[in-house]
């Protein structure tokens, strides 16, 4: 019978020490170059379009510490729980100090697509950065725009609560590697052009997948599962499928479910204000008919 000596146990932290140590070099952030953007007249009314589409002001809306400060102002502050920890969304408007102020559009570019903070860091995916990476370049442009508009509110937001947070971070390289696909949305030529804007709006800006798709034991979206419902990111609960509304009636047509959209619960759609849905819910009802009949055309075909 082997006896456990002082010798094992210092060679059991020596090697932790250089696992921690290999871990700290491997995972270095290195920035990440913006692509040459194009040569792109903004258009503030579209970056507002993919700014309600994204559904922004749910997480980014202000903290309860900002009385004077409208909730439709994404200030940030406001706390998400995740099963990880306590998530604090930063501040979005242009405040030099506490907001993106000192941001350029190539970093806004890097983070939404690469999920990269300026500073290097590797941002946490509560920021769904996974679908936003298939937002057309012209329209990070727009969306960037679109928030050099806002008005500036001096607000800085709370560190996340979260365990090892810089280690996490770190770590985040490696999923990365597993979960982030970069690879740009393209057109179905089979489809229509409103069942390709939505398809579009849904799978990019609008994030859904991020929610009713389930995750693998990487925490990965199981595409092989797309859309077909999974746990709560907040961990209570489960978000519902989105696959043949109609089949299931929950919907009857593409019109039904656009007033959904546009009325939710008060017109006794039930189910649109559960699961923080009311928010996604409100911010939809801002989008234009034409992008909301896309949307609704995309989700109604989904068997």
């Amino acid at each position: 019978m082997k006896v456990f000596t002082t010798r094992n146990f210092k060679g059991l932290v020596l090697l932790a020490v250089l696992g921690l140590v290999g871990f700290w070099v491997v995972t270095t952030p290195i920035a990440v170059a913006p692509p040459s953007l194009p040569n792109h007249t903004p258009d503030l009314a579209n970056g507002k379009v993919i700014y309600n589409a994204g559904g922004c002001i749910s997480c980014h809306a202000p903290g309860a510490d900002l009385k004077d400060v409208a909730a439709d102002v994404p200030a940030g502050g406001k706390p998400l729980k995740t099963p990880i920890g306590i998530l604090y969304p930063p501040n979005l408007t242009p405040d030099v100090e506490t907001g993106m102020g000192q941001w350029n559009l190539g970093q806004f570019y890097v983070a939404m697509h690469q999920g990269q903070h300026p500073d290097g860091g590797n941002l946490i995916p509560a920021f769904p950065y996974t679908s936003y990476a298939k937002i057309k370049s012209d329209d990070v442009v727009d969306l960037w725009a679109y928030l050099q508009t806002l008005k500036p509110v001096k607000n800085a937001v709370p560190t996340h609560q979260v365990l090892a947070l810089p280690i996490v971070r770190r770590g985040l390289m490696f999923w990365k590697w597993i979960a982030l696909d970069d690879a740009v949305w393209v057109i179905d030529p089979k489809q229509s052009e409103s069942w390709n804007r939505g398809s579009y709006l849904v799978n990019s800006a609008g994030h859904c997948n991020e929610c009713h798709t389930p995750r693998n034991l990487f925490m990965a979206s199981d595409f092989s599962r797309k859309f077909m419902g999974g746990p709560h990111p907040e961990g209570k609960g489960k978000v519902p499928s989105l696959r043949d509304l109609a089949g299931r009636k929950r919907y009857k047509d593409v019109a039904d479910l656009v007033l959904a959209f546009q009325n939710g619960e008060e017109l006794g759609y039930d189910k649109m204000s559960s699961g923080g849905m009311a928010d996604v819910r409100r911010n939809l009802a801002l989008l234009p008919e034409a992008d909301l009949k896309a949307i609704a055309e995309y989700v109604m075909e989904l068997k």
